[in-house]
This record gives structure tokens, C-alpha cells and sequence, in this order.
């Protein structure tokens, strides 16, 4: 990757609690970046995940606001029932647009729009999940540039959605929860 990383955008379902607690627990308080992430929440239930993660990480957590900006060293959760995507002028949207493979939020949405935005500055992370959202989204990613990075599939709660990643990405780094964490604490 030419680009020095602008943004980190993630993606997870099933099993997503766990891999985020060890992803982000270990990012420093300094971390330059912004993490925008996406996990498929029931549509009819509030997330609270933006809750659970505040008390868990050194970084600012916040449920995205439609229009609100990027802000460097903070994380984004899609709210649930919304698609989260980034826009061309680095602010945030939601959208209520129909669901893309049952999920809504879904990954591939976001991916695909920060994919757009920030082109080879963007690191995608496809984690634990029981479908095959991300993996279209991932390619984006990579075909515009970025840095793609799948949770190695035997150490996944759910092993499809890396699977899937890895099969549309042959070339994307397969890495540990660990390894990930180090290697965002590295860029």
C-alpha cells in the first residue's frame, strides 16, 4: 500500500463482541486514525454497542450521526437498521435504503463508499461472521487501492463471512485477532 492509511473501516457479525474486545482494547488512546465498523445488529432492538466498547477502549466510542464528520482516533458503530457509509467530503451518512444480503447495516455498503473516499488510504478488516457480507465490499476496496486484511477463518466465531473474503481477496493478508491489533498499532 502506497498510501499512508487515512482510515480503518471494519466489518463483523457473528461473533463480533469477542474479535472487536480484542482488536480494540489493545489501540492506544493516540491512535491517528478513525474506525468506522459495522456489525450486524438486530433491526428492531438499539444497539448498545457504542456503549459496551466506551468502557472497553482508550478511544473515543460513538453510535455515527447522519452528516457528522471523521473525526482521527475515534470509532464509529452503525446505529441499527441503517446503512453507515462515508462520504466523498469525509463526513458520515445513514441510510435506510433496502437491506444488501439480509443486513442492514450492511458491510459491503460501507466498505464500498469509504472505499470511494479514501481509495489506497483505507484498510478494510473482515472479521467473524455467518454470511458473505464484506467480501464484495472488500474487493472494492482493494481494487481501489487499500489495504485488505481477513481474520484467519480457524480462529473465527463464524468462519463464512472470512471465508468469503478471502475467496473474492486471494491476496489479503489472513491474520490472527492479535496480529490485527499489532499491525494497527504499527501503521
Amino acid at each position: 500500500m502506497a498510501a499512508r492509511p487515512e482510515a480503518v473501516v471494519i466489518g463483523a457479525s457473528a461473533g463480533a463482541l469477542e474479535a472487536l474486545s480484542i482488536i480494540l482494547h489493545v489501540l492506544p488512546g493516540n491512535f491517528r486514525m478513525p474506525i468506522i465498523v459495522v456489525v450486524h445488529v438486530p433491526p428492531d432492538k438499539r444497539s448498545i454497542l457504542a456503549e459496551l466498547f466506551r468502557a472497553k477502549c482508550q478511544l473515543s466510542v460513538q453510535e455515527a450521526d447522519d452528516k457528522e464528520p471523521i473525526a482521527g482516533g475515534t470509532v464509529y458503530f452503525a446505529p441499527a437498521d441503517y446503512h453507515l457509509l462515508v462520504e466523498s467530503n469525509k463526513t458520515l451518512s445513514l441510510s435506510s435504503d433496502e437491506p444488501v444480503l439480509f443486513s442492514r447495516p450492511s458491510i459491503d455498503v460501507l466498505f464500498e463508499s469509504a472505499a470511494d473516499a479514501y481509495g489506497m488510504s483505507l484498510i478494510a478488516i473482515v472479521l467473524t461472521g455467518a454470511n458473505h457480507d464484506g467480501a464484495k465490499g472488500l474487493r472494492t476496496v482493494v481494487d481501489a487501492g487499500g489495504a485488505a486484511i481477513v481474520q484467519d477463518p480457524d480462529s473465527a466465531f463464524a468462519d463464512a463471512m472470512p471465508k468469503a473474503a478471502i475467496e473474492m481477496c486471494p491476496r489479503a493478508r489472513v491474520l490472527s485477532l492479535q496480529a490485527i491489533a499489532q499491525y494497527l498499532k504499527e501503521v
